[in-house]
């Protein structure tokens, strides 16, 4: 035994090296250590590139981390430092093993009490200021998104040690206001949570403690490849009663077994036209469903039955829906006493319906679309405290690292009554409103052809809201920091969108965020999803009318407060 201090802590290490050559690369061995956890990380130096290695933690003989990843092989190849917080084993004997890594790389393997480049975390010129982005690594699907003892929580599949994906794990993230956002350690975990795969699925309130773990125990579905059932396995439980800090894996999981992925579950609430599905039903007074995509006889989205969460009795398919499947109600144009239903699914494709418990039937031919651009795998809150349908998906655009992937901001969706027939509606959240540091105004006024009319602004994070009346103008333009919104009076589309204009005018929401650029068209009967540059300095917004006049009715651009502060 050796004493090797990192920083001024030290930390007691029985060190072996294990001389096993890989790939012929003497140098690149497996290499482990023991130590007593004494720190809040342990620190992971990544080199972006191939996976070629695996890292797993040991807390006693108990196995809680096992990842595939690149380590960099010295200080100078550190692309971004991974981490795993560990304080929750203070201690507590923990022994790392690396294979493929070598001993200056593993040197950096190590705990501490900060992340090394933490102090440039969220400050990154092409970082979002007012979305929600983990510290490092990969996402993709937003998952357990669900509202419980007074916290929005959003879950999310996340590689934390890599940049592409892989190692899928349940980040966790926090909000009180739906702005500000506090990340926390990752929850279900690969491999060490018995769960062979965490992949994508909801969460829920079981307030009835239908389930036996408790009134309102927070209970989490997802999928878990690791039974070799058919393709994927089966959809699984992990509930927790302390708030989202920890989770049980239930022991008789996956509780369906099929080929499919991604539960969705809620609460069917009956009313005085239902039918119970038995007597537990009727004294509960509703069920659970479960939406979830399966793939008997093609792409379908199933719905199961249960009245505790455990036992679940399969009801009905719904063709031609493919991944993220999810079932809702929401009110047609504000009015509780006409309601719809709706399934949605990961490509933002929806239909609107009815749904009896246990089918749902669509009310038109085909599917309607609200969302265009990198959009794909949404979910909405459950549980939302004020009755609103809110939505956050998964934004396919890139970012350079330390972390890779978005999320969108906030949106509440609602039903509202079109010429076309009932559709679908998003748009930010009102919250977005809290974040103004400024706000900038433009006078109504006539827009005269190819003459851009300017507003002065400081700041390149940005909620501007635009109506024009089109008059004979062919085109409107919207000029922001390294972007440009195009509404075709002719074509009738905003930049690639199908969108009419409403008594001769047409409105635009933009959220400028460094990175992402998101449009909410026509009050939000589209909304667009885009890319954006990275920090700019900037002096004005222009809006242009071409081939006609126009008239300016609204430009306002309020400048924005960053949620972390780091502007």
């Amino acid at each position: 035994m050796k004493k090797i201090f990192f920083g001024v802590v030290a930390v007691h290490f029985l060190f072996l090296t294990l001389s096993v050559a890989a790939f012929g690369q003497e140098d690149l061995q497996t290499r482990e250590k023991e130590f007593t956890v004494e720190n809040k990380y342990l620190i992971i130096p990544i080199q972006n590139g191939k996976v070629d290695a695996h890292i797993h933690l040991y807390i006693g003989e108990e196995k809680v981390r096992e990842y595939g990843l690149n380590v960099a092989s010295s200080p100078e190849q550190v692309d971004w430092y991974a981490f795993f917080t560990i304080e929750r084993y203070q201690g507590k004997q923990a022994r790392v093993v690396v294979d493929k890594t070598t001993d200056e790389g593993f040197a950096l393997v190590k705990q501490s009490d900060a992340i090394p480049g933490e102090e440039n975390f969220y400050k990154e010129p092409y970082r979002p200021q007012f979305h929600f982005t983990q510290k490092v690594g990969w996402n993709n699907d937003p998952n357990g998104m669900v509202y419980h003892n007074g916290k929005w929580h959003l879950f999310f599949q996340h590689n934390p040690v890599g940049l592409p994906w892989g190692n899928m794990t349940w980040g966790h993230a926090t909000s009180k206001d739906l702005l500000h956002w506090e990340q926390h350690p990752n929850k279900l975990l690969r491999k060490t949570f018995a769960a062979h795969d965490c992949f994508s699925g909801g969460a829920t309130v079981d307030k009835k403690n239908t389930a036996g773990w408790g009134k309102n125990a927070l209970v989490a579905f997802f999928t878990d490849t690791g039974y070799g059932f058919p393709k994927y396995g089966g959809e699984s439980i992990a509930y927790s009663t302390d708030g989202g800090e920890t989770f049980t894996y239930y022991e008789k999981n996956p509780v369906v077994k099929h080929g499919g992925r991604d539960p969705k579950v809620i609460w069917y609430q009956y009313d005085q036209n239902d039918t119970p599905l038995d007597d537990k039903a009727k004294q509960l007074g509703g069920h659970w469903v479960m939406a979830v995509y399966d793939e008997k006889g093609g792409r379908n989205a199933a719905f199961y039955t249960s009245t505790n969460m455990k036992d679940w009795t399969e009801q009905s398919h719904l063709p031609g829906y493919y991944e993220c499947t999810e079932l809702f109600e929401l009110p047609v144009d504000g009015d509780a006493a006409n309601t719809r239903w709706v399934v949605f699914a990961a490509d933002a494709k929806y239909a609107v319906g009815t749904f009896d418990g246990k089918t749902f039937t669509p009310e038109h031919e085909g599917k309607h679309r609200v969302h265009y651009g990198p959009y794909y795998a949404s979910q909405t809150f459950d549980n939302a405290p004020d009755g609103r349908k809110i939505q956050i998906g998964w934004v396919r655009i890139a970012a350079p690292g330390p972390y890779n992937q978005h999320f969108s901001f906030p949106h509440r969706l609602t039903l509202r009554t079109t010429e076309d027939g009932i559709r679908m509606f998003a748009k930010p959240v009102k919250e977005i409103e809290q974040l103004r540091a400024k706000s900038n105004l433009a006078d109504a006024q006539d827009l005269v052809a190819d003459e851009p009319v300017t507003l002065p602004i400081g700041s390149d994070l940005l909620d501007v809201r635009l109506t024009v009346e089109v008059g004979d103008a062919e085109e409107i333009v919207l000029n922001l920091p390294g972007r440009q919104i195009k509404y075709s009076v002719t074509d009738q589309k905003l930049n690639d969108a199908p969108l009419k204009t409403v008594d001769g005018k047409i409105s635009l929401q933009v959220l400028a965020d460094r990175s992402l650029t998101e449009i909410a068209g026509g009050d939000g009967r589209v909304f667009i999803t885009a890319g954006g540059p990275q920090k700019q300095d900037v002096e004005e917004i222009s809006v242009t009318a071409h081939g006609g006049t126009a008239k300016l009715l609204k430009l306002q651009a309020h400048e924005l407060k960053s949620i972390w502060n780091t502007k």
